[in-house]
């Protein structure tokens, strides 16, 4: 019996060049876009599962910093996934694109964040640590100081105390830290709350207050819900009055200091005092 030889014959197999089928793009007989959706999404831009290892925010972040990098990319690494149709970054755009800055992002509440397409509970809950985290940090921080008898006599920790201690508040509130003669922190204490549009002060209960608990100076502070820092005309008044009373009691108003989305005004600073 004749054996009956095969010879193996070896094929060489190279990927077609891309064709058009249908008016669509293909690649081995495949539709391009299942195989690169991102691509043909986003023409022009670069996926952030496409990028070099190297070049991924975590990676960067890792080995050169954080403050070499962007906004979104630190918003995603918080977010860590996209929502399928946007990767992490881009998702993180547009929260800053409807919320205005990185401020504006962490100062919004669980429903406006679960109200963005893509955010779920573990995404939104991420995002509301944040601001927590730092103000627990801040006063924290100045707890700390407070037992070596630090002083608040410095403007930047003045507005570094109060914007934290505003933070995450969408009703108006208006307060004091109330200080010794060396202005060092005796307590912190919200004294009004008012709607969103404005607070009502009433400067006897700022002399009860003081009185109470025996302070040489006081911060005066309040937040702005709707976002922005400057003062009013309504805050210089009641600046004015305040600090016409309280000099009848000895009591000096070191600055008044006025937080939105995290971003703090000195009144002192500014030359209002």
């Amino acid at each position: 019996m004749k054996a009956i030889g095969h010879t193996a014959r070896i094929v060489k197999l190279t990927p077609r060049p891309a064709q058009a089928l249908n008016g669509k793009a293909t690649r081995n007989g495949k539709p391009l876009a299942r195989q690169a959706p991102q691509l043909l999404k986003h023409p022009g831009r670069t996926p952030l599962g496409a990028l070099a290892t190297t070049q991924r925010p975590r990676e960067r972040l890792l080995r050169d910093g954080a403050h070499t990098l962007r906004d979104a990319e630190l918003i995603a690494l918080v977010l860590r996934t996209g929502n399928g149709d946007k990767d992490a970054v881009e998702l993180a755009q547009e929260l800053l694109d409807r919320f205005g800055h990185i401020g504006g992002v962490l100062d919004q509440d669980s429903p406006a964040l679960l109200a963005v397409h893509g955010l779920g509970s573990a995404k939104v809950a991420a995002l509301i640590a944040i601001p927590e985290m730092l103000k627990r940090a801040e006063l924290a921080r100045i707890s700390k100081e407070a037992e070596k008898k630090a002083a608040l006599n410095t403007t930047t920790r003045v507005r570094r105390y109060v914007s934290t201690h505003l933070a995450g508040c969408n009703r108006e509130v208006f307060g004091a830290v109330f200080l010794t003669s060396r202005n060092r922190p005796l307590v912190a204490e919200d004294i009004f709350f008012g709607s969103v549009d404005r607070a009502s002060v009433y400067p006897r209960e700022v002399v009860r207050r003081c009185l109470q608990h025996n302070a040489a100076a006081v911060i005066l502070y309040h937040n702005h819900p709707s976002g922005v820092p400057d003062p009013s005309q309504t805050d210089k008044e009641i600046t004015e009055r305040l600090v016409s009373v309280l000099k009848e009691i000895d009591v000096k108003v070191v600055d008044h200091v006025v937080v939105a989305s995290l971003r703090p005004v000195s009144m002192a600073e500014l030359g209002m005092l």
